[in-house]
């Protein structure tokens, strides 16, 4: 049975702590290249949060959800609240690399990225999907954007201290 094409819209989250130290992934079907979390919608309608909260726990273990007191945080240490995953307003459309070109219809070349960024503490556990992911890492964020095979994916990771930033002011 063949797989549906790929939807060539997807998100990219760049997971940090609050001293912006980056995970980073290594793909297992290209041992050696390094990102962050990446996935394309599962359907047209999919919300970007959707599939953004989606693939974090897929490719991570980390659930993304609503949480409704500070005990949830000290019982579900593999949990971060909801408002700690923000919308950072930024797409990047790209072609696709030719070695995943077969995932996409024929006639689909360029694929638009929305990024995320996700706020976790540095001891979350991270559970990665053997199939997708070999290892995972932890740098600071110039590190994390010199490993990373993708341009816009280092791109993303380079712009983390003003979204950081940001979000410390939203929230006095």
């Amino acid at each position: 049975m063949s797989r549906p094409y790929k939807i060539p819209e997807s998100v990219l989250v760049v997971i940090h702590t609050i001293d912006l130290e980056v995970l980073l992934i290594e793909r297992a079907d290209k041992p050696g290249y390094w990102q962050s979390v990446t996935g394309s919608k599962d359907s047209v309608d999919e919300l970007f949060l959707e599939t953004a909260v989606r693939e974090v726990a897929e490719e991570t273990g980390i659930a993304v959800r609503n949480l409704p007191s500070e005990q949830d945080l000290l019982t579900s240490p593999d949990h971060v609240s909801l408002e700690n995953l923000r919308d950072w307003q930024l797409s990047n459309v790209y072609d696709i690399y030719p070695v995943w070109q077969h995932r996409y219809a024929p006639n689909v070349k360029k694929n638009t990225e929305h990024v995320f960024g996700l706020l976790v503490p540095r001891e979350i556990p991270v559970v990665l999907a053997p199939r997708e992911h070999l290892n995972f890492m932890w740098l600071p964020y110039r590190e994390a954007a010199d490993k990373c095979f993708s341009a816009s994916n280092a791109e993303a990771i380079l712009l983390l201290p003003h979204h950081v930033e940001t979000s410390r002011i939203g929230h006095k």
